[in-house]
């Protein structure tokens, strides 16, 4: 839906696990704040509603794919109402990690058709800002090895069976999603962000493109100290 006469921004930062994308929200973040701009940041399974049920469903495994599809969009339309909304009407920035494109494109890869996946989302804002980072399969691989020993079971897609190999899975599932964000970009007015580089370069690229929703270029933030709107558009398959 449109955002209407909502005053606030809604800006989405897409991209798949090790892509940089939370980082770059609380960088995005620190910089407007230090602009004196009020934001809120979001992201999946953080509704109070479903997230922890969604977190127990996925720990055995055995989570089906209209029923994953079905509550992540509870916990989506559990935040869209309670916690992106409001802040929006009091003309704060949402920043959001991840938004019900990456929830499209697992629902289509799991076999919902486009069409379905474009109804079940339909009541969602539209976004002022996508922003898709995009990184090679080889370097999502090694940082999300760096940051936790191991592939996640269902961001290598081993639900879908692809491949008995967690590694050989991995590349698969990224390939299939890679083509739905492929389609996405024309049909939702993605801006990809090359995310293979230095995390600073990355950011920056990204201030310049949120940059015009605020009238002008953004400061630049300070050191940090060391520490120990309609969403689905009508387009036929």
């Amino acid at each position: 839906m449109p955002a209407g006469s909502l005053p606030g921004r809604l800006i989405v930062i897409e991209g798949a696990d090790g892509s940089g994308r939370t980082t770059e929200v609380a960088q995005l973040k620190e910089r407007l704040e230090i602009e004196g701009h009020a934001v809120v940041d979001t992201g999946l399974r953080r509704s109070d509603l479903v997230s922890a049920e969604i977190d127990r469903a996925k720990q055995g495994h055995t989570l089906g794919a209209s029923t994953m599809a079905l509550l992540y969009a509870v916990d989506f339309a559990d935040q869209l109402e309670n916690k992106m909304v409001p802040a929006l009407a009091a003309g704060a920035t949402v920043l959001a990690d991840r938004y019900i494109y990456t929830l499209m494109a697992r629902a289509v890869v799991r076999g919902a058709s486009r069409a379905w996946a474009q109804e079940l989302y339909a009541f969602a804002l539209r976004p002022d800002r996508v922003l898709f980072l995009e990184a090679r399969p080889e370097i999502l691989l090694h940082r999300a090895i760096a940051k936790y020993g191991s592939l996640d079971y269902w961001e290598s897609g081993m639900d879908l069976c692809l491949s008995r190999d967690l590694f050989e899975s991995f590349f698969l599932y990224q390939e299939h999603l890679s083509r739905e964000f492929e389609w996405m970009r024309s049909a939702y007015g993605f801006e990809v962000v090359d995310a293979n580089r230095a995390p600073e370069q990355v950011h920056e690229d990204v201030v310049r493109r949120v940059a015009p929703l605020y009238g002008g270029p953004l400061g630049t933030p300070a050191p940090r100290r060391p520490t120990r709107r309609p969403a689905s558009p009508a387009v036929s398959e």
